[in-house]
């Protein structure tokens, strides 16, 4: 592992804006915006995938094959990531830093409590919470409705018993309530700070978000409570983005880390923006799917941000295709051409998608051991036919060097092909319009239905002029639809939008389908068990 001053160099990043968290890394002074305002930008490269499935995709592994894979060819690259969750580590990922020779480090210290910025939101957003219950405690001056508190308190695990919890039992002078937590990732806070331009940006946004309605059913903002700069205070330090490695010593920029499933699944635009002020090529990803991540990329982050990709990466893998094609996970070992055949219908309909949006598309074989040479012959034969790009890559057993046919086919596809890029959606259109939009051109649902609650909440929402923002969906990532048992490329089914949340501060509605839950829960073996085989 390279000293992170030596890293800072490689990324053009002079040492007076390095603030070391140890030998190995560090945060990037924000200062740096201002020497670097002039410079052009770099050009946007976003690593999606097929639906995923436990028998693995490697989004992250491939991204940071590619960024690797580029700095091989001599091509100066930044990556720029999303941070772990502890509920995903301990739960069924077990850490989300990449794989193999294709990794990030210290992984450990990125997946656990790295440099505070988990710890720092989970603080804020429970002190917000903290102050709504003790103004109700303490006289209730805004008139705060307790059954109508919209902010909920967070924790950065997967707890399911924390989905339905009961507070303030035993208060005099308070009426104990129901309550839910959410998962930290998946919280309005983490949305604010990764589509926050700045700290100005930050802390208007936070005082836009309403935390409650008062017994009037006027809302009531968080600027009423007075305590933006506390919150703040308590997020000092998370502003700035943070500096690691790869396992081949390129940098990497590693900042926010909201969930694709349930929030907008993106890393900071302050980070992305940064990487493309300091390097020619910015390699990033966004969460899950395509359909999730990828889409909530284009139409929300690039939207905010002003950003206009320049390709996309979608990676695919032989034992995914094989089991959406109706492989059993138990023998995906096996050589199975036809359930391949029958898989790749998935791919080809994430690659649609991403033509709706005029980007260019490279499609990336991730190579897992179990695979057959037919496989793989047959799965490039298949590209080839339909007029897709297709590379091999086994950087997990191989690193930079297993990267570099990616790398090079990224290259061509930057240099030849000119992006078009445009949003599936006019944020303008009636709330109910967008949402139908990216279910039916999207997930290729043929209806969408609203519950009542859901139908009176986006009629709330729009009296209230939110409208006209964007919509995140919130929905199973394992399946185009709502169910996540249904695997393949369904088409003509129907999606329940049982609840709709309003997030004004991040400024975008949030559709809740199906079962999603915002607090997710532990599988019956968590990786925190597997862990105990391991050396401390």
């Amino acid at each position: 592992m390279e000293n992170i001053f030596e890293i800072a160099k490689k990324a053009r990043i002079p040492e007076e804006y390095l603030i070391p968290y140890g030998r190995d890394k560090a945060k990037i002074d924000l200062k740096i915006n201002e020497t670097l305002k002039d410079k052009p930008n770099g050009k946007l490269v976003l690593v999606t995938a097929i639906t995923p499935t436990k028998a693995g995709e490697g989004k992250t592994t491939t991204s940071i094959a590619l960024q690797d894979g580029l700095n091989y060819i001599g091509v100066p690259s930044m990556l720029c990531l999303r941070e772990p969750s502890l509920g995903p580590v301990f739960g069924i990922k077990g850490g989300a830093t990449g794989g193999g020779k294709a990794s990030i480090i210290p992984s450990e210290d990125i997946n656990l409590h790295f440099t505070g910025d988990m710890h720092a939101l989970t603080s804020s957003i429970n002190l917000i919470s903290a102050v709504i219950d003790n103004h109700i405690f303490q006289g209730n001056q805004l008139r705060i409705d307790p059954n109508r508190i919209l902010w909920k308190r967070a924790l950065d695990m997967n707890d399911r018993a924390l989905r339905n919890v009961t507070v303030s039992n035993g208060e005099k002078k308070v009426a104990p309530r129901h309550e839910e937590f959410v998962i930290t990732v998946a919280s309005e806070l983490m949305a604010i700070l990764c589509l926050a331009a700045d700290q100005d940006d930050f802390i208007r946004r936070i005082n836009n978000i309403i935390v409650a309605y008062d017994l009037d059913g006027n809302p009531v903002k968080l600027e009423q409570l007075r305590i933006s700069h506390a919150v703040c205070k308590l997020m000092k330090a998370a502003f700035n983005p943070n500096l690691v490695q790869t396992l081949e010593g390129n940098p990497c920029i590693i900042h926010g880390g909201p969930f694709a499933n349930i929030a907008h699944g993106c890393n900071s635009i302050i980070a992305t923006k940064l990487g493309l002020k300091l390097a020619p090529i910015v390699v990033t990803e966004a969460g899950f799917g395509a359909d999730l991540g990828a889409e909530k990329f284009l139409d929300i982050k690039c939207r905010v941000a002003g950003l206009k990709p320049d390709a996309v990466v979608m990676v695919a893998t032989i034992r995914a295709l094989k089991m959406h094609g109706g492989q059993p996970f138990e023998e995906l070992t096996n050589e199975n051409v036809e359930a391949l055949k029958n898989g790749v219908l998935n791919l080809q309909h994430h690659l649609e998608n991403i033509e709706k949006y005029g980007l260019p598309v490279v499609v990336c074989i991730n190579h897992f051991t179990s695979d057959t040479e037919a496989e793989t012959k047959t799965l490039r034969e298949w590209c080839e036919s339909k007029g897709y790009k297709v590379a091999f890559c086994d950087a997990f057993s191989n690193g930079a060097k297993g990267g570099e046919e990616l790398a090079r086919l990224v290259l061509k596809t930057l240099e030849t092909e000119k992006a078009d890029f445009h949003y599936l959606y006019d944020e303008k259109l009636p709330i109910c319009s967008k949402i139908e939009k990216i279910c039916k051109e999207i997930y290729r649902a043929g209806e969408v239905v609203y519950t009542e609650e859901a139908k009176k909440q986006i009629a709330d929402y729009e009296a209230l002029g939110f409208d006209k923002t964007p919509v995140c969906i919130a929905k199973t990532p394992q399946s185009m639809t709502d169910d996540p048992k249904v695997l393949g490329a369904p088409t003509g089914f129907t999606i329940t939008i049982r609840e709709v949340r309003l997030s004004a501060g991040a400024n975008f509605i949030v559709a809740l389908t199906g079962a999603i839950m915002t607090m997710p829960g532990l599988p019956k073996v968590p990786a925190a068990v597997l862990m105990e085989d391991k050396e401390i």
